[in-house]
């Protein structure tokens, strides 16, 4: 069962209602200046997005996410959260929601509506897999969920840290777009890492910039609120530190941040599921927070552009099923965007290689798909790039394969044109010829759903394996 608003949101109590208008920044925003720096976003440029207008509807329609899908097992009786004292439903919803402990991340940062309880001493700690984000307070009264429906982007809930037979995730519908739809989730309901100068009590400093962080971010301005463990060699970013200068609050000293970890000596960990803040989970994150915000903003307006269109031609008779050229346009323009971003192309270098401490990397990397040689999206490079094979793994997502058909069929004709070496676009440079050649083949073994031109490029592959040059014949022996 799909819904909107559950039916036990009505007898939550009487708390006021102002806690869920002060929930969006609950999930990973943080309330500040206009996002500066590193993450340039063309889809900021496209303009107001009426998501809850028609055909979007996203305060209106049923929704069909991680979350909801949970509610119905729970009313069902076919799934049960359980509480207890010390970390209330923490544990079972993310056992539920098959979310890895070792995603942990933990923001010091005052992010959160719950920001009385966060401090430096006591971080907001982060869970998250593909398509499901949890945000945990000690002694919170609140677990903080943002759910990624495949058509309607993020789906953000509220579950009571209270024990109850029958525990309900209540939605926050009108209130959370305050916040989470900005120039940051490029203008659509989405989520969102942000990188401040943070004073030792956990605010922002006065008058300092803000970043909003995605696969373009340098690591020297990431991580700004946030602990961070694990080594980057001559590397810097602005993790595990604060502003100490008040003349001069950009003046961090980073070094006293870099390659920890252990966070044992900066605040007690132990009430923590565990005592680290990976920096291999960190980069994921910020990669797929921004990925999760492009496939959203693809598909509202692709379905924005297609529904104008009805319109034009019930009023004109029209019956030509072809889009005019201001709708491709629109369809177009994020859709390319997202297939930039699908392959990395203005991913940041590492200068030098990273490494976690949670087993993170390895967990990630175990779920998969393989292809027969063994190789998947989810691989991990480290050395000079976040991936081995540079492809987002959402190309696996609901999410993605929900993109209305004439998003998909260009993000698929792009993505094949680039990978087979069609497209030599400047844009593309990063990705060497082995690269896509690795990516090409993964796709054609664990992609469900190609297109009829990616089975030809299967076949022309098989091709060229089984027709190749034939070994040169044996010489033969010199007389004797």
């Amino acid at each position: 069962m799909n819904r909107t608003i559950f039916s036990r949101q009505d007898l939550m109590d009487s708390r006021p209602r102002r806690r869920l208008a002060l929930a969006l920044v609950a999930v990973f925003c943080f309330v500040a200046p206009p996002a500066s720096g590193q993450t340039p976003v063309s889809g900021r440029d496209q303009g107001f997005v009426p998501y809850s207008e028609e055909p979007i509807r996203y305060l209106s329609d049923r929704v069909n996410d991680p979350v909801a899908r949970l509610q119905d097992r729970i009313d069902r009786g076919l799934a049960r959260l359980d509480f207890e004292a010390e970390h209330g439903y923490l544990k079972s919803l993310l056992k539920q929601l098959d979310v890895a402990v070792s995603s942990q991340t933990l923001v010091f940062s005052k992010s959160s509506f719950q920001y009385r309880k966060i401090s430096p001493q006591t971080p907001r700690a982060l869970y998250y897999n593909d398509n499901v984000y949890v945000g945990w307070v000690k002694d919170g009264h609140s677990l903080e969920i943002a759910s990624f429906d495949p058509d309607q982007g993020a789906i953000f809930y509220l579950l009571e840290q209270q024990p109850s037979d029958q525990p309900a995730f209540v939605r926050a519908t009108l209130d959370c777009t305050q916040c989470h739809v900005a120039t940051g989730t490029r203008g659509v309901p989405g989520v969102l890492v942000r990188s401040i100068y943070t004073r030792p009590s956990g605010t922002q400093a006065t008058y300092t910039s803000s970043f909003v962080s995605g696969l373009e971010s340098p690591l020297k301005e990431r991580f700004g609120g946030w602990y961070v463990t694990g080594t980057h060699g001559r590397q810097t970013h602005m993790g595990n530190v604060f502003v100490v200068d008040r003349e001069h609050p950009e003046r961090l000293d980073v070094k006293a941040g870099a390659n920890l970890v252990r966070l044992v000596d900066r605040f007690p960990t132990a009430p923590y599921l565990t005592p680290h803040s990976d920096i291999v989970a960190q980069m994921v994150l910020a990669h797929q927070t921004q990925m999760h915000n492009l496939i959203t903003l693809t598909n509202f307006q692709t379905r924005l552009a297609l529904h104008a269109e009805a319109g034009k031609k019930g009023a004109s008779g029209r019956s030509s099923g072809a889009l005019s050229e201001s709708a491709r346009r629109q369809i177009e323009r994020p859709a390319e965007e997202l297939v930039r971003y699908l392959l990395f192309a203005a991913e940041a270098p590492l200068d030098d290689p990273i490494a976690g401490t949670s087993g993170f990397s390895e967990e990630f990397a175990a779920r998969g798909p393989r292809d027969p040689r063994g190789r998947s999206l989810r691989d991990f490079d480290l050395q000079r790039r976040l991936f081995k094979y540079p492809c987002s793994y959402l190309i696996y997502s609901e999410a993605f394969d929900a993109l209305p058909e004439p998003a998909r069929d260009h993000v698929y004709r792009r993505l094949l044109e680039v990978l087979s070496g069609r497209d030599q676009d400047p844009a593309f440079a990063r990705l060497s010829a082995p690269d896509r050649q690795a990516i090409l083949e993964i796709l054609l073994a664990t992609k469900r759903g190609l297109p009829d031109e990616w089975k030809d490029a299967r076949l022309a592959r098989r091709d060229a394996c089984t027709s190749g040059p034939k070994p040169d014949a044996p010489a033969s022996r010199p007389s004797r």
